[in-house]
C-alpha cells in the first residue's frame, strides 16, 4: 500500500506525495489571501489619501492666486518615510507650481560659498511651493556625524539657522519643517527590505549601512537640533512614521493647517492625530525624560 501510485490529472504519485502537495497547496492559498488582503488594505488607505491630496490642490491654487512662497522641509533618518510622503502630497499637484529639491554633495566651488547659497538658489517664485527632501538641516546632523564638515562649520550653522529662517518668514515665505521620526527595529526591517528587494536596492546608500551603528550618534543630533532650532517662528512638526499611511496622512494635515485658503470640504478632518504629530518642543520634553528615565536618550 506505501507504494501505490495514485493518479492526479493524469500524473502518477504516491500518498505522501499527494499530501505533500496538498499542504503546499494551502500555504500557497493563504499566501495568496494574505498578499490580497495586503493589497486591498493598500488601496483603501491611498483612496482616503485624496480627500487631503484635493486640498492640497487647492491650497497650491491659494499660493498661485496670492503669490505668496511656500517652503517645506523633509528632514528625518534614513527610511523615515521622506520621500514616499512627498510622493503622496505632491501626486497630484500641478507640476508648474511645485518642485522637489534634492540636493547632492556640494561641488568644490559651493563649498567656498555661503552655506546657504546653494539652498537659497532652490527657492520658490511667488506662487511656488518647493518640497526639499532633506535641507540646510544636513548641516545639522548627517554631515557633523560623518565628518563632512568640521565642529566650526557646524557651530556657525547652529548659531546662524535661527536667524536665517526667520528672516525668510518675515518676508512672507511660509515655511513647514517636518521631522519623521522612525524607531530603531524599524528602520531596521526597512534596510533588509532595501537589501532584498530589487526594487529598492537602489535606496540603500553607504551612509545607509552605517545608520543603525551610529543609532545613538543622530539621536543626540537630533535632540541638539530640535532644542535649538524650534522657534516660535519656525517651529518643528515631528511626524511618527512608523506606519506609512498615517505618516502621510498627518504630514499632509499638517501642512494643510500651515496656510490659510478657502476650505470647501467642511466634513473633512484637519486635526493630526496627537499619536502621530507631535511639536519639536513636545519631543524635546520626551527626550529629557527618556534621559533621566534611562539614563541615555531612545527615541
Amino acid at each position: 500500500m506505501e507504494n501505490q501510485l495514485i493518479d492526479v490529472d493524469g500524473q502518477q504519485m504516491t500518498a505522501d506525495e499527494l499530501i505533500e502537495k496538498y499542504h503546499d497547496a494551502k500555504h500557497a492559498e493563504r499566501k495568496l489571501k494574505k498578499a490580497a488582503k495586503k493589497a486591498l488594505m493598500r488601496r483603501r488607505q491611498e483612496q482616503s489619501l485624496k480627500p487631503y491630496q484635493a486640498e492640497l490642490i487647492k491650497l497650491q491654487q491659494f499660493m498661485e492666486n496670492t503669490g505668496k512662497r511656500m517652503i517645506i522641509l523633509f528632514e528625518g533618518r534614513d527610511a523615515s518615510g521622506k520621500g514616499g510622503t512627498i510622493r503622496r502630497v505632491t501626486r497630484y499637484m500641478n507640476e508648474k507650481h511645485y518642485r522637489v529639491v534634492a540636493l547632492g554633495k556640494p561641488t568644490n566651488e559651493q563649498r567656498s560659498q555661503w552655506f546657504f547659497q546653494r539652498y537659497v538658489t532652490q527657492f520658490p517664485r511667488g506662487g511656488e511651493v518647493v518640497l526639499f527632501d532633506r535641507s540646510w538641516y544636513n548641516r545639522a546632523m548627517v554631515e557633523p556625524i560623518f565628518g563632512f564638515c568640521t565642529a566650526e562649520e557646524h557651530k556657525n550653522f547652529m548659531r546662524g539657522v535661527g536667524g536665517f529662517e526667520k528672516d525668510l518668514v518675515r518676508q512672507g515665505t511660509i515655511l513647514v519643517k517636518l521631522y519623521f521620526s522612525v524607531t530603531k527595529d524599524e528602520q531596521e526591517r526597512r534596510f533588509e527590505r532595501r537589501k532584498t528587494d530589487p526594487l529598492r536596492q537602489w535606496k540603500l546608500s553607504e551612509v545607509d549601512v552605517q545608520a543603525q551603528e551610529r543609532w545613538d550618534d543622530f539621536t543626540t543630533q537630533k535632540y541638539e537640533m530640535l532644542k535649538k532650532t524650534h522657534t516660535t517662528h519656525a517651529p518643528w512638526t515631528v511626524i511618527r512614521s512608523n506606519d506609512k499611511y498615517l505618516a502621510r496622512l498627518n504630514a499632509m494635515k499638517a501642512i494643510l493647517n500651515a496656510v490659510p485658503y478657502d476650505r470647501t470640504e467642511s466634513e473633512l478632518d484637519f486635526v493630526p492625530d496627537p499619536a502621530i504629530v507631535i511639536s519639536g518642543a513636545r519631543e524635546v520634553e520626551i527626550m529629557e525624560a527618556e534621559r533621566l528615565c534611562k539614563g541615555k536618550f531612545t527615541s
